[in-house]
């Protein structure tokens, strides 16, 4: 299960940022600004171990992260903190999700591919290091 993060969540979400992102990590404020916009939605697993986020413009919602640390992997905590987005995404009102990931992120590919989403194009050297990205979507209606 997942939970709405709150600000006691900011530190342990900003752990998880410097252990999944390292440079580009987002900063303890980024974290503490995203728990408390209307626009946003923060969820993290019920032991912190990871987290996800969407923000949302009309009738689409952006996948801005998900990530869990390195030593709870495989355990499905991405695919539960997923699921709850999208349902909240759906909820909410959004038809669609948007995500961008890198290129070489093949186990995340592999989890968007599983639920369903498919890629719309590639953004060429979005990364650093000039790592392409894939642009994802699902239609939130056709989800499950």
């Amino acid at each position: 299960m997942s939970r709405p993060a709150d600000a006691d969540d900011v530190a342990a979400i900003v752990a998880i940022e410097q252990a999944c992102f390292g440079a580009s990590a987002w900063s303890e404020r980024l974290v503490a600004d995203e728990i408390a916009s209307d626009r946003h939605i923060v969820l993290v697993s019920d032991d912190v171990a990871g987290y996800g986020a969407i923000s949302l413009a009309g009738d689409v919602a952006d996948l801005d992260r998900i990530a869990v640390l390195p030593q709870f992997r495989g355990r499905g905590l991405a695919r539960e903190l997923l699921t709850d987005l999208v349902d909240r995404a759906r909820d909410l009102g959004a038809d669609r999700m948007l995500l961008e990931v890198a290129a070489d992120n093949t186990a995340a590919i592999g989890l968007y591919e599983a639920h369903g989403f498919d890629t719309i194009s590639t953004r060429r050297g979005y990364y650093a290091g000039g790592v392409d990205a894939r642009v994802m979507q699902i239609t939130i209606q056709e989800w499950r």
